[in-house]
């Protein structure tokens, strides 16, 4: 029989070589687009800490009525930062680590990559995320002669880009 009409025999084609990993160009998103992800990230946190703060106030009340709600209302840095950091770090480190984005990155088109276009390391976005808590972070993107990163890019490796 022959070869090329066997249909059992194996194809001679080449399959090209593809990785289970996409690959993005490394296209900079911006700082426009940047400007946008924070903005809509920024309510979207807002929105999500007031959401995951429900159990907590809901456990003062139950504990001390409200006396123990009106104890919020009274400044104490330390809950206030610990709560605005928890918040943080439970809003950006899943998101990105799980889908590449956040809210703000899905809206503009945008994801985080690693220096090679491939998806980030656990552990780099943390370093992000904790990136993001050094004083006058923001104005490092804003400054910088980089458009494509701040330090909170720059630190893990990463970069932002354009997806779409």
């Amino acid at each position: 029989m022959d070869q090329e009409h066997n249909p059992y025999h194996m194809p001679a084609a080449k399959i090209a070589e593809t990785t289970s990993e996409e690959r993005l160009r490394i296209e900079p998103a911006g700082r426009w687009r940047r400007l946008f992800n924070w903005l809509i990230d920024y309510v979207c946190f807002t929105v999500v800490s007031m959401v995951a703060l429900m159990p907590y106030v809901v456990w003062l009340y139950v504990r001390g009525g409200e006396a123990a709600l009106d104890s919020l209302e009274t400044p104490n840095l330390l809950r206030d930062y610990g709560i605005g950091i928890a918040a943080m770090l439970l809003y950006y480190i899943p998101m990105e680590s799980i889908f590449g984005f956040t809210i703000g990155k899905l809206v503009t088109g945008t994801r985080v990559v690693t220096e090679d276009g491939g998806k980030p390391r656990w552990g780099q976005i943390v370093g992000r995320t904790f990136a993001r808590f050094i004083p006058f972070e923001p104005f490092s993107l804003l400054f910088s002669s980089d458009e494509r990163r701040g330090w909170h890019d720059s630190l893990p490796r990463l970069y932002v880009v354009r997806k779409r």
